[in-house]
Order: C-alpha cells, then sequence, then structure tokens
C-alpha cells in the first residue's frame, strides 16, 4: 500500500520553541554514552521535527525490542473488541491442552489481565527457567513455574507473561499478530511493511523482535493521543486506550532502575513521570504525552535509556508552549536545516597499507580476512562457519544492502592495526572489530549486545518468503 505522509507544521506554529529542539540533539550528539539514530516529534497531530542519523535512514526499519509489546497490546485490544478475549478470562481457560500439566493453584488463577500487565504473581523474569523446563512451548514452561505470590498482587517484568498474550491473541484470531494487525492497525493509520522475529515454533514473540520505522512508532503514538481515533475514525476503542495507559500494577523497581520504570505499569505500557511510554531496549521509546500534546519518537544506541529520558524532560518539555509562535521562521529554517544534515561520525582510519594485499585474522570467536583492492579494501567477517561480506572504503561509510544492510567505516589507525565498526542498519547494533597485523589476531565486540543472537548475515528485519 502507498502510506500518506503525516501532516507536517513547522515548530512555531505549533507552540514549540526549536531552541527546546536544538538543546535536546546537542545533548544527544555530545553525550558518549547516546547514540541517536532517529528522532520524530508529533504536536496537536502535526510532525513537527524529524530526522535520521545518517546512515540510518527513515525508510529503514528498525528493531524495537520491548517496544513490541505495545503493539501486542494493541493487538490484544482488537481481540477483546471482537468479543475473542476477555481480560478476565483465567489464562489456563486458552490452552485445554495445558490442564492437566498446570497444577499449581495461583498459575491456574492467573488471569488474562495479569500477563498483560506483568503481575503474574511472579517476583521476577522467567523467560530462563521456562524455556528450561520446556524449550518447545514457552506457555508450558511458564505455567508450570508456579507463582511465588498471588497474581495480581506483585510486578515483575516477565518476557512470558506477554509471550502468552500474544499466544492468546494469535490462537482466538487464528492468525500471526502481523496478519491480524494489518487490516485492523497497520493498513487504518499508514503503517508500511513490518516484520517479527519469531520462535523455534515460527510464532511471532511478541514481547520483542518487530521491525517497524520511526514513522510507525509515531502513528502508534498518535493513535493513542488521539484516543484511538484516526482521520476521524474510530481506530482502537476508546475504551482500549484508556484501559491500557492506566496504571495496573505499582513497582518499586523496574528492569532499568531509573525513576521512570518506578512509576508503575499499564497493559504493554509504561507509566512515565510525564504521560506514558512504550519503549525497548537500548532507546526504541514511543513516548505518549497528553498533557502537552505531543508524542516522541525515536531510535538509538544506548544502555543509558533513564538518561536518555531526563534530557527528554529537560530539554524538550520546556520548548512545548500554549500557543503559536509568531516571527520564529529563521529559527524553525535553521532546525529543519540541521535535521535534514544529522550523521554519525565514520570511524577513523587510513586507507590499507601498500605493501600488503590479503591477510586473515584468527579468532575464538569472530575472526577476518581484509583484501586490499583500487576501490578500498573488502571485510569479510567469519563467525561458526558463517561469511559475512563488507566493502570498506578508503573514507565515510560504506552501505550494502545485502546479504543484511550494514554500514561500514573505519582502516588503518597505525601501521599494524585496523580497526573497522560495522552498523547493523535494521538494527540498534554497532560491531567494533579490530584486527593485529604483527599476531594476526582479530577481536570484535559488541557496542550494544543483541538479545536475539542470530548470525551476522541474518542481523537484520526477517524477509517475508516469496
Amino acid at each position: 500500500m502507498t502510506t500518506r505522509a503525516l501532516p507536517a507544521s513547522t515548530p512555531a506554529s505549533q507552540g514549540v520553541e526549536a531552541s527546546g529542539i536544538h538543546a535536546f540533539l546537542d545533548a544527544l550528539e555530545t553525550d558518549p554514552d547516546i547514540e541517536p539514530h532517529s528522532l520524530m516529534i508529533m504536536r496537536h497531530g502535526r510532525l513537527v521535527a524529524s530526522g535520521w542519523w545518517a546512515p540510518y535512514t527513515a525508510e529503514r526499519p528498525q528493531l524495537l525490542y520491548s517496544l513490541s509489546k505495545s503493539f501486542t497490546s494493541t493487538a490484544a485490544g482488537f481481540a477483546v473488541a471482537e468479543g475473542l478475549l476477555r481480560l478476565d478470562d483465567p489464562v489456563i481457560s486458552y490452552f485445554p491442552e495445558l490442564d492437566a500439566d498446570v497444577t499449581d493453584p495461583r498459575s491456574r488463577a492467573m488471569l488474562v489481565r495479569h500477563v498483560a500487565s506483568m503481575a503474574s504473581g511472579h517476583e521476577a523474569e522467567t523467560v530462563e527457567r521456562a524455556r528450561a523446563l520446556d524449550p518447545d512451548e514457552l506457555v508450558r514452561g511458564f505455567l508450570r513455574l508456579p507463582p511465588e505470590h498471588d497474581p495480581g498482587t506483585v510486578f515483575a517484568y516477565n518476557q512470558p507473561t506477554t509471550y502468552t498474550l500474544a499466544r492468546i491473541v494469535q490462537r482466538v484470531s487464528g492468525q500471526s499478530l502481523t496478519d491480524y494487525l494489518r487490516p485492523r492497525l497497520f493498513d487504518p493509520i499508514g503503517i508500511g511493511e513490518v516484520a517479527w522475529l519469531r520462535d523455534r515454533a515460527g510464532r511471532e514473540l511478541g514481547f520483542s523482535g518487530l521491525h517497524a520505522t520511526t514513522d510507525a512508532i509515531a502513528r502508534l503514538g498518535q493513535l493513542y493521543l488521539s484516543r484511538g481515533m484516526w482521520d476521524g475514525r474510530q481506530v482502537l476503542p476508546e475504551s482500549w486506550v484508556a484501559e491500557a495507559t492506566r496504571l495496573h500494577t505499582a513497582n518499586d523497581q523496574g528492569p532499568m532502575g531509573g525513576a521512570d520504570w518506578r512509576q508503575g505499569y499499564g497493559l504493554q505500557f509504561w507509566m512515565s513521570r510525564h504521560g506514558y511510554r512504550g519503549d525497548g531496549a537500548y532507546g526504541q521509546f514511543c513516548m505518549v504525552l497528553p498533557e502537552h500534546d505531543v508524542v516522541i519518537a525515536t531510535t538509538a544506541a544506548t544502555v543509558e535509556m533513564q538518561r536518555m529520558l531526563d534530557l527528554v524532560w529537560t530539554h524538550l518539555l520546556p520548548a512545548f508552549g500554549p500557543a503559536p509562535l509568531p516571527g520564529r521562521e529563521e529559527a524553525d529554517a535553521a532546525l529543519a536545516e540541521r535535521l535534514a544534515g544529522l550523521a554519525l561520525s565514520p570511524a577513523a582510519g587510513k586507507a590499507a597499507p601498500e605493501e600488503w594485499s590479503a591477510v586473515s585474522f584468527g579468532s575464538d570467536g569472530i575472526s577476518a580476512e581484509v583484501i586490499a583492492d583500487p576501490d578500498g579494501h573488502r571485510l569479510t567477517l567469519v563467525e561458526d562457519g558463517h561469511r559475512l561480506e563488507l566493502r570498506l572504503a578508503d573514507s565515510g561509510w560504506s552501505v550494502a544492502e545485502a546479504p543484511v544492510p550494514t554500514a561500514v567505516s573505519g582502516g588503518w589507525t597505525d601501521a599494524d592495526t585496523l580497526e573497522v565498526d560495522v552498523l547493523f542498519l535494521e538494527t540498534p547494533h554497532r560491531l567494533a572489530v579490530t584486527c593485529s597485523l604483527p599476531d594476526r589476531t582479530c577481536t570484535a565486540r559488541w557496542r550494544t549486545q543483541p538479545l536475539h543472537p542470530r548470525p551476522l548475515s541474518a542481523m537484520g528485519a526477517p524477509r517475508r518468503s516469496v
């Protein structure tokens, strides 16, 4: 389908000070622990600022990690509206084949609303224990783990709860999450192609693994901000928006430990010090601020997620004024120019030494082969027999689409050392590779550790088979 662009406006006409957005960009770009990839800001239903740090681009999907949960919540909302599931049904009632396996009374008392609100009664994450109990059926493994408390009484950020919710939606609809959401959510609000990682049984994960554009994040946030309305049509029931974004489960400690992870949890949405949000590991955010009529969508690579939110509260919130701002044309134009030119600095390095043409670097993990040619040199990374061939130009980022979208930069930092950064452009992840010429060794280090281990050649959005 052809996606219609979001309605756009200048910041000043929507009461937004360009200087506040500049200050936020300055803070992001000078923080050594935050690598920003994209930013979109909606005010009063208008896109007032958007930018992508090259080589990241607007049309490229990103791995959203746990921001996927908010899309799963939306699927559950449609299923509730259609009478396919009820929040106060026991979870076990949707899995009658597991009835004999699940004997613990707390597990049997667990309701759909409990798994939707991270209140299964477990004290901590259960995903590894559940997989150990049943590698092929995570729901069975999860329900066989007796909760330490009554369901609905304690909070624990717990992947199998969302996986179970997703399984229920897929079971009652007879479709994958993607196929179920396409005519109900994606098409009505203009979200283009998405892709979802699947488990070993071929089921979409639900709790993570969705790849979608920053634009898709912004559209989801705007739908919720508008109480389910889109272009004058009630796409998502207003009752679900209210239910999903209110406090269901109080919590003293979230997975990130910061203040914005201690404000409580809705139905696959976090409560924030300001508004509410969906979020995913390493800075994938959908922030909805009803008090300011604002949606902020970001993608990034950082472990300092609380710091990233703090920068939003410090720099962006004061920029949202109550009325249009006259005489700001030059400021808005300067901001638009800056946003159009955002870029990540390539890794430093010089061209290959002239005295060699090919060399291999050994490693216990990822090894490398480098071949010099007139256009720069080719770098091949080898991991468990999987080969990923990359082109390294003499300067800047070298972008390739196959076998997986990447951007490569770097070179020789001295006569003996080759340092290369590889961005996997459909993920938040950057691989730093260092090769030593004297001892022919290679080290490879992730700046942010992938949470879904895959071969390097598959570090991107899953492609649908034709």
